[in-house]
């Protein structure tokens, strides 16, 4: 019986010549990921189990992300919870204010994963990384101090579900209307503990900023990982900043998918998610009578490149809509920098825009953006539960860096042009 490529990575690090679907495994870790909100919790488990080092400190990587700089007293604590670990065990992977970024555009960008590898993070966006085609998958605080204590962790191998991607996107549209357009086919339990992964001729019509994106949302369809496969466009990605060699999988002819879903590129428009969950979606140029208070353009989901490339094109030489609110957040200082470089902060400026160093903070009601009740915000970001971004009477809209800046120009939900 053929294996699909999540199914042949989990074999190979479980040392098994084959794995099947609902198989309980023990597999080696290549990295281990925390952030300044899980980790704490993994410290502590660590130090009460007993363990007294980490199994390597090259695989593991702390990213204080979520409220750095620290925005009160806890979050201090835990920043420092995290940099007193990272010094004690000389974890060469600890991003603190200055050099940090948001996790799941930091670690890609940094070469610290790669084609290949087996990857748990105390995040549930760590299903990110299939964009590199690794399998790369969220766990708990407690997986996460046994997985930097022993490099190992438990797993029960997922079926998958094939998307035969077909088609060239229209130029309005991006990786982030794809998932939102899959997750409002299939449902968020659609893909429920599956593995989601892509094929077909229009994967090599998309870039790896979408890739990333797309991936980013699996967990959103309730999936247990996402994963493309490995061409061209990845390992040119790769090359150059990949720690180590990158190791590629293929599916194989006879491996065997719960279903097989088409999705013809060309057919997706300009999507937007409603409140309150991710799969409540509508295509944008129907929601031209909403009204928003905020915008936010950021996030694990949508704070890399291209996406401030596309929110630049839209606002540079316009305004943003009087009582308006535009956040933009830059999920690196790699990607920060080069956007001062490029001049697209001052056009994010001169256009009424906020700009903030790198934070998941909005996304999680945390700070940057908290939103008071009746108030509405479209967002690039990937959850727009009941209070997800602040008051329980507040309205959160999912949607495209593309969709999310037209919007913020004349303060209703805009459907992009195509330029």
């Amino acid at each position: 019986m053929g294996m699909t490529m999540t199914q042949k990575i989990l074999a190979a690090h479980a040392g098994l010549d084959s794995v099947e679907a609902g198989q309980l495994i023990s597999a080696k870790l290549d990295v281990v990921l925390g952030n300044d909100i899980t980790t704490p919790v993994a410290v502590n488990e660590f130090n009460k189990a007993g363990f007294t080092d980490v199994f390597d400190k090259d695989r593991i990587a702390i990213v204080l992300d979520h409220f750095v700089p620290n925005k009160d007293i806890k979050a201090a604590e835990q920043s420092k919870q995290c940099r007193e670990f990272a010094c004690s065990h000389c974890v060469s992977h600890f991003y603190d204010v200055g050099k940090m970024g948001i996790e799941h555009a930091l670690l890609p960008e940094q070469g610290v994963v790669t084609a290949g590898d087996c990857i748990i993070g105390a995040d549930s966006h760590t299903c990110t990384y299939g964009a590199l085609g690794a399998f790369s998958t969220g766990v708990g605080s407690t997986d996460m101090a046994a997985g930097m204590a022993t490099g190992t962790a438990w797993f029960k191998v997922p079926s998958a579900i094939k998307f035969n991607l077909k088609g060239n996107l229209h130029k309005n549209c991006s990786g982030k209307d794809v998932i939102l357009t899959i997750i409002g086919i299939i449902g968020v339990d659609g893909a429920l503990y599956k593995s989601m992964e892509f094929c077909g001729d229009g994967v090599a019509s998309l870039s790896m900023d979408d890739r990333l994106c797309i991936c980013n949302m699996a967990i959103e369809a309730g999936a247990k990982n996402g994963i493309f496969p490995v061409d061209d466009i990845t390992i040119s990605y790769l090359g150059g900043r990949s720690e180590r060699k990158p190791q590629i999988f293929t599916a194989d002819a006879d491996a065997v998918y719960e279903k097989t879903i088409d999705i013809n590129l060309s057919e997706i428009v300009p999507t937007v998610s409603c409140p309150h969950l991710p799969e409540n979606t509508h295509p944008a140029k129907e929601l031209g009578d909403v009204k928003i208070n905020q915008v936010v353009i950021g996030s694990c989901t949508n704070g890399r490149m291209e996406d401030m490339e596309t929110a630049y094109k839209i606002l540079n030489g316009k305004k943003v809509a009087e009582n308006v609110r535009c956040i933009i957040i830059p999920a690196t200082m790699q990607i920060y920098k080069e956007c001062i470089q490029r001049g697209y902060i001052t056009a994010f400026i001169d256009a009424g825009a906020v700009v903030s160093t790198p934070t998941c903070g909005p996304c999680l009601g945390g700070y940057m953006g908290i939103l008071a009740a009746g108030e509405r915000c479209i967002a690039t970001t990937n959850r727009n539960f009941v209070g997800r971004m602040g008051h329980v009477d507040s309205e959160v809209y999912l949607a495209s860096p593309a969709t999310a800046a037209a919007s913020a120009i004349t303060g209703y939900i805009t459907c992009p042009k195509e330029n």
